[in-house]
C-alpha cells in the first residue's frame, strides 16, 4: 500500500491511496455517496466507515470535540477508526484470530508474493480438482458420438430424461452438501464427491448412473467458492474463479484429444470404446480425489499436517507466523464479515432460514434460473448437431475443441473487464446480446444452401463460445452475501438455480424438432430477451438498494453512528453500513 501525510500534528497521521482495483470499505468524505449507474471504474465499498471529517486533505486537531479517535493503522478500512474497530473483530472461535492485527502493515510486493503462492498452493490445485470432476461427468458428450444411444437401444428423448435425472440429483444435492461442507470442512468434503462412472448395460443403468452421479457431484462447485473465499479477498475472487472454470472447459479441450485415441479401443476385449473412456477417465476422477483430501489445508493458519490427514503437506505448514497474519489480516480488512463464523461451524435451521429469506440476494437467483438457458441446448447438442450433420466420430470430437477455446478467452477477458470496469451485471448482459443474433440466424437459415453444414458448425461453435458471466456472477453472489452463513447457503442456492435452468433447458430441444430444432430456438430467443430486462433490472434494484443506504448513513452524526454500531440486530448485506457491489 502506499501512504501520503496529512498534517504531521494531526490524530490522523496518513491518507490511505489503496492499489488500483483494492476493494476499500471507504475513504474520507464527509459522506459517502453511491457511483452512478453509468460509470466504470472505481472501487466497490463493501462496509463503509462512521467517521465524520471535514473537506480538504487536511485534519486540524480541533476536530477532537468530534470524538472521532483515529489511529495510525494505515489500512483505509474500517479498522482505522478505533472507535468502531471492535464491531467488526472476528468472534472469538474464528480460527484465524490468533493472527488477526489490525495494526499490521507491510508491502505490496510482499502481498503480491503471497498471493502468487496462494495461487500456485490453492487455486491451481481447485482446477485440477475441477478438472477431473468435470472429465468424469462431461464425457458423456464423448460417449454421444461413439453411437452410445444406439447401443444402448435409447433414444434423443431418453438422453434428455438421463441429463434431467442427473441435474435434478446434482440440485437436490446441493444445499445438504454445502451444509456437510461447512460443518465438517471443505477440506475434508470436496474431495469426497468427486467419483466415477459405473458400466451401462440400458436405459435403467443409464438413468440410475445419472442419479448417483448427481448425488455425489453436487454441492462441489459452491464447497470450492467458500473454500476460496478463506484465502483470497473479494476483487481477487473473480478472477481465481475464471482460472477454476478455464479449467472446466479445457477438460473439453483435452477430454476431445483423449476420446480420439480412447474411442479407438472400441471392440477391445469385447468394449464399446464409450465404455472404456467412462472407465479409464472415472479412475483419474478417483485418484484426484484421494490425492486431495490427503493435500487440501482447512484455512491459511491450519497448513501443518496431523496425521494421515495432510500428508502431502510438510510437517511446519506452508507459512510463516508473519505470513499468517498477513493473510488473515488483508482479508479481514477487505471483508470483516468473513470472520462472524468459524470455517468448522454449522448452520443452525434458523441461520439456514434467515438466508433463504434474505430477499436482496433473490435478483442473483433470479438471474441463476435462466440466464444461460439460450447458450445451453447448443453446449448439449454439439456432437449430436455434428453427427447429424454428417461429420464422423473423430470429426466430431475434434471440431468440438475451438468453441472452447473461444469460451476460455472470453471467460477470462470479461471476468477481467468486469472487474477493471467495475460493472457485473452489464457483462452479464453481454451474453445475451452476443447470442441473440446467432440465435436468429439459425433460426432463419435455409435448410440446404451451398457450404451449410460449415455455416451452421460456425454459428453453433460461436453460440458455445459466448461471454460467459458465471465466474463474476459467482462472485457476486459471495460478495453481496455480507456474512459467511449467507454467503455458504447463497453460494448453494445459486448453482442451485444454474442447474434448474440446465433442467428446463435439457428439454428445448425435442426429437420431433431435430435436427434444425425451429421451434427450440423461438423458445431460446424468447428466454434470451426476459434475460436481457433481468439484467438491467437487477443492475438498477442494487444501485437503489445503495442509493437509499447512502441518504440514511449521510444524514446520521458520528455518534449516531456510533450508536447503530453498537446496538444495531442488523445482520450481514441488512446493515445500512454495508452496500451492495453491481
Amino acid at each position: 500500500m502506499a501512504f501520503s501525510p496529512i498534517d504531521k500534528d494531526s490524530d490522523v497521521a496518513y491518507s490511505v491511496q489503496p492499489p488500483r482495483g483494492t476493494l476499500i470499505s471507504s475513504g474520507l468524505h464527509n459522506t459517502t455517496k453511491a457511483n452512478p449507474w453509468w460509470k466504470f471504474g472505481g472501487h466497490d465499498r463493501i462496509f463503509v466507515t462512521s467517521r465524520l471529517e471535514t473537506s480538504g486533505s487536511s485534519l486540524s486537531s480541533s476536530q477532537d470535540d468530534t470524538s472521532v479517535q483515529l489511529k495510525n493503522t494505515k489500512d483505509g478500512t474500517v479498522f482505522s477508526d478505533t472507535s468502531v474497530a471492535e464491531f467488526y473483530e472476528p468472534i472469538e472461535k474464528y480460527e484465524g484470530r490468533h493472527r488477526f492485527d489490525q495494526s499490521a502493515t507491510w508491502s505490496d510486493e510482499e502481498e503480491r508474493k503471497l498471493v502468487r503462492r496462494l495461487d500456485w498452493r490453492i487455486c491451481l490445485w481447485a482446477c485440477i480438482m475441477f478438472f477431473a470432476l468435470q472429465l468424469d461427468r462431461g464425457n458423456i458428450s464423448q460417449a454421444l458420438s461413439d453411437n452410445m444411444l444406439t447401443d444402448l437401444g435409447m433414444t434423443t428423448n431418453d438422453y434428455n430424461n438421463g441429463m434431467t435425472i442427473f441435474y435434478c440429483a446434482f440440485l437436490f444435492a446441493e444445499l445438504p452438501s454445502q451444509l456437510i461442507g461447512k460443518k465438517i470442512g471443505a477440506d475434508n468434503w470436496i474431495p469426497a464427491v468427486a467419483s466415477s462412472q459405473s458400466h451401462l448395460n440400458g436405459r435403467a443403468t443409464f438413468y440410475v448412473t445419472r442419479a448417483l452421479l448427481g448425488l455425489l457431484e453436487g454441492g462441489f462447485i459452491p464447497d470450492v467458492v467458500l473454500y476460496l473465499s478463506y484465502f483470497y479477498k473479494n476483487n481477487e475472487l473473480p478472477v481465481r474463479l475464471a482460472y477454476f472454470w478455464t479449467s472446466y472447459v479445457s477438460t473439453n479441450i483435452i477430454a476431445s484429444f483423449l476420446a480420439y485415441g480412447i474411442l479407438h479401443l472400441r471392440g477391445t476385449n469385447g468394449f464399446a470404446g464409450w465404455r472404456w473412456l467412462f472407465a479409464i477417465e472415472g479412475g483419474i476422477t478417483a485418484l484426484v480425489g484421494i490425492i486431495s483430501w490427503l493435500y487440501l489445508p482447512p484455512s491459511p493458519t491450519q497448513t501443518k499436517r496431523h496425521g494421515l490427514k495432510g500428508l502431502l503437506r510438510s510437517k511446519d505448514g506452508w507459512f510463516t507466523e508473519r505470513e499468517e497474519i498477513i493473510m488473515v489480516t488483508r482479508v479481514l480488512r477487505d471483508d470483516p464479515g468473513k470472520a462472524t463464523m468459524h470455517n468448522r461451524q454449522a448452520i443452525s435451521p434458523s441461520l439456514l432460514w434467515q438466508s433463504l429469506c434474505d430477499y436482496d440476494m433473490w435478483p442473483i437467483y433470479l438471474i441463476g434460473l435462466s440466464w444461460t438457458i439460450p447458450m445451453t441446448p447448443e453446449t448439449s447438442y454439439l456432437t449430436l448437431t455434428l453427427k447429424s450433420l454428417g461429420f464422423d466420430t473423430f470429426s466430431t470430437n475434434l471440431l468440438v475443441i475451438p468453441s472452447s477455446v473461444l469460451f476460455i478467452f472470453q471467460l477470462l477477458f470479461w471476468t477481467w473487464f468486469s472487474e477493471k470496469m467495475n460493472q457485473r451485471f452489464f457483462v452479464g448482459l453481454a451474453s445475451q446480446l452476443w447470442t441473440i443474433p446467432l440465435i436468429v440466424a439459425l433460426e432463419t437459415l435455409p435448410v440446404q444452401f451451398a457450404g451449410s453444414n460449415w455455416v451452421r458448425y460456425a454459428i453453433s461453435s460461436l453460440i458455445v463460445g459466448y461471454p460467459y458471466a458465471h465466474a463474476t456472477l459467482v462472485a457476486i453472489t459471495s460478495r453481496n452475501a455480507g456474512s459467511v452463513r449467507t454467503r455458504t447457503v447463497g453460494s448453494s442456492l445459486y448453482n442451485m438455480t444454474v442447474q434448474a435452468s440446465n433442467i428446463l433447458s435439457s428439454q428445448i430441444y425435442r426429437t420431433d424438432d431435430a435436427p434444425l430444432y425451429r421451434r427450440g430456438n423461438k423458445v431460446l430467443l424468447g428466454i434470451a430477451a426476459y434475460n436481457v430486462t433481468l439484467f438491467i433490472g437487477s443492475k438498477f434494484y442494487y444501485v437503489w438498494k445503495n442509493s437509499k443506504r447512502d441518504d440514511i448513513w449521510n444524514n446520521m452524526s458520528h455518534d449516531e453512528r456510533l450508536d447503530y454500531l453498537a446496538t444495531t440486530k442488523d445482520k450481514g448485506n441488512k446493515r445500512l453500513d454495508f452496500r451492495f457491489a453491481h
